[in-house]
């Protein structure tokens, strides 16, 4: 069954390929949603999956990019809703 995680990660996440990074890893999960740079300097991802796969995601997501400095995460677990067909960058 698919859920939906949101997370938002803090730290020096942006301006160092973190979005790039975190839309590789994703795609390779089989994960479907997006990642964006969140005006107050986070990173902010939603993804739908499997959990196990999501799990994976937000365990990445704790170190990040190689030049990135991941301070702390926030995540938001909920029920799929199915909107997304794949996984890209918002801009």
């Amino acid at each position: 069954m698919a859920e939906r995680l949101r997370i938002v990660v803090h730290g020096r996440v942006q301006g160092v390929f973190f979005r790039a990074h975190a839309m590789e890893k994703a795609r390779s999960l089989g994960l479907v949603g997006w990642v964006r740079n969140a005006p107050e300097g986070t990173v902010e991802i939603m993804a739908e999956g499997e959990r196990e796969k999501l799990q994976t995601l937000l365990m990445w997501c704790s170190v990040g990019s190689p030049a990135a400095n991941v301070q702390r995460i926030e995540e938001t677990w909920g029920n799929a809703t199915g909107e997304f067909k794949e996984f890209g960058i918002r801009w």
